[in-house]
């Protein structure tokens, strides 16, 4: 999943955190325990995906309405567009500290609430607390590590809670499947995220606050005392030194923003042409990592996989973990390569891959919805004339429904696949409970979703590698981009509104992806995302420069300049760098 900034690390750094961390366990109790936030982030926004399968099979309201599925899922987004900004506030007013805390009764409180829900608008309700805990913990676990840890080894700790999201999210797909089998279900899956909330809780009240807020809020004694158990004892004046001249310069660098309301601080900001591209650029980034589609896999994998034939629940899920999975192995291969190949570099290979392979998944859905089962008359009546779907019994041209024509039809029917292949003709029934239990008990498979098919597995080897494609290169470097190709002073400002983007781009494609499956089917929902990510593709090519290795101040003057892609750079170097070097772009 890809929401949060991230600071990269290289191996050396890590090799360097491990002898640290080892010779000064606080450092690390200090991280992980911030980086609780991280997993809790990851958690909460997975475990929904396998959840929903089961809140659809308790409430025929939710299974019937696709909007009602897409609130329950988009709720936490929305909220978290509110608690990120909120933190904000919180952050500064009050502290790192107490802003993650707050983070951790927001998410004890939404899992409390959803655990008891009886009813799909109190889920709803649950999924609202989560969302802003989730807002909150995106930006203050990585803050508050990032302040808190030696400078030597900040990346590699920061990039550590990078990997609690994606690791929380790999969790909460081994969660959900361990209670498929216990009573309550959904229940348990969305309330276990209560423990790790509370667990945090506890060890917080026992950490210090940031010793960079501490000293931006005047108390100088109590930030030196924090720096002394993280440095050895001669370094520590120098340390005190580098943050007083530290937060001088931040001070100084806000001032020079101007003050006023954020409007004004955005016509300033937008009246600078360095800043203005760098900002086309960073929030196009942010825009086009949502719009390729990642997180329809992340949060809907198990209907996801379901609509590629793989009715049964507990097969969803287990499928669904070699999504997760990709996604956490992705994560650790962009450390190791986004500084040796650059940003430019792997954000359009990415992008290949990705337009690839949704290419190869709207074929592989377009020929399973072709050759989907034929509806048998006869094996639909065999349950009876009031129990077979209405739609089928008056449809004109019912001799000619298949497996798909039953279930886009009308949310009011199902169909059961019977016998030992379900790729035979079956039963296109009335959707409710009983129908469903009737199927089964014909030794059928009930399909609500998808239908059955020969080509699920090349339908996940798909979705597999299109994870690949995107973990390294569109799923971290974005954040990378926006925390180097905007001027020092404006870099918390301009990286707020890309974030935002990147939470109201999630927002919309998580509202929207079922309704769009049904209004276009499967295969052409992907031929869509396709299409989104090569006009990605071209935005990128023609707008976003490599800072890879470059200073602020060298980028400013890049874009001050104006970037151009070869081979409309007419540069004498071919490689990236030369675009210091290009003429202004009138």
């Amino acid at each position: 999943m890809v929401e949060g900034g991230v600071h990269k690390a290289d191996a050396e750094e890590f090799a360097e955190c491990f002898t640290t961390t080892w010779k000064h366990p606080f450092i690390m109790r200090l991280a992980l325990s911030a980086g609780i936030g991280g997993l809790l982030f990851g958690y909460d926004t997975g475990v929904i995906s396998g959840a929903l399968l089961y809140i659809r099979d308790d409430f025929p309201s939710v299974e019937k309405k696709t909007i009602l599925q897409e609130v329950i899922v988009s709720m936490a987004v929305a909220g978290a567009i509110v608690g990120a900004a909120a933190g904000g506030w919180i952050n500064d007013r009050f502290g790192r500290k107490m802003s993650i805390l707050g983070a951790d009764f927001l998410f004890f409180a939404g899992a409390v609430i959803m655990a008891f829900a009886p009813n799909p608008e109190v889920i709803i309700v649950g999924r609202v607390f989560v969302g802003l805990g989730v807002g909150m913990a995106s930006m203050t676990a990585p803050l508050y590590i990032s302040e808190a840890s030696p400078a030597r080894i900040r990346g590699a700790l920061v990039s550590m809670n990078a990997l609690l999201i994606t690791g929380g999210q790999f969790l909460s797909y081994l969660i959900n499947l361990a209670f498929t089998k216990v009573n309550g279900t959904w229940r348990w899956m969305l309330g276990v995220a209560g423990l790790p909330a509370l667990i945090q809780f506890i060890l917080m009240l026992s950490l210090p606050e940031s010793p960079r807020w501490l000293y931006r809020n005047n108390k100088t004694e109590e930030a030196v005392g924090i720096l002394r158990k993280l440095y050895p004892e001669d370094q520590v004046d120098i340390e005190v030194e580098a943050l007083r001249q530290s937060v001088k310069n931040e001070i100084a660098q806000e001032g020079s923003i101007g003050s006023g309301n954020i409007f004004t601080m955005f016509g300033n900001a937008w009246g600078s042409i360095a800043i203005r591209r760098g900002l086309i650029a960073g929030v196009g980034l942010q825009v086009a990592q949502q719009f390729v589609g990642i997180n329809t896999v992340m949060y809907y994998s198990p209907t996801i996989v379901q609509l590629a034939g793989f009715a049964s629940n507990k097969t969803a899920l287990a499928l669904s973990l070699i999504t997760s999975g990709l996604n956490a192995v992705g994560s650790v291969i962009s450390i190791f390569f986004v500084d040796r190949s650059g940003r430019r570099k792997l954000l359009i290979l990415s992008l290949l891959g990705i337009i690839f392979w949704l290419v190869v998944l709207f074929i592989v859905f377009d020929l399973a919805a072709i050759h989907s089962p034929a509806v048998s008359n006869l094996e639909s009546i065999k349950f009876g004339k009031n129990n077979t779907c209405s739609h089928y019994l008056g449809a004109p041209d019912a001799s000619r429904w298949s497996c798909m024509t039953c279930l886009q039809g009308s949310t009011d029917c199902g169909f059961c696949a019977l016998g030992k292949k379900h790729l035979q003709p079956g039963a296109c029934l009335a959707l409710n409970d009983g129908m469903r239990n009737s199927c089964k008990g014909e030794h059928g498979e009930w399909f609500t979703r998808g239908c059955p098919s020969s080509f699920g597995f090349l339908a996940l080897l798909g979705l597999g590698l299109y994870i690949i494609s995107y973990s390294p290169g569109m799923g971290s470097v974005p954040w990378l981009v926006n925390s180097e190709i905007y001027p020092l002073r404006y870099r918390g400002f301009c990286g707020g509104i890309a974030a935002v983007a990147n939470w109201v781009s999630n927002l919309f494609v998580s509202l929207t992806f079922l309704s769009l499956t049904e209004a276009l089917g499967s295969a052409y929902t992907f031929l869509l995302f396709a299409g989104f990510s090569f006009l990605g593709l071209v935005f990128i090519y023609f707008n976003v420069p490599e800072t890879k290795g470059l200073q602020f101040e060298e980028v400013e003057k890049l874009l001050e300049r104006g970037f151009k892609p070869w081979p409309f750079n007419k540069g004498s170097d071919k490689g990236e760098r030369s675009s210091l070097e290009m003429k202004p772009v009138e």
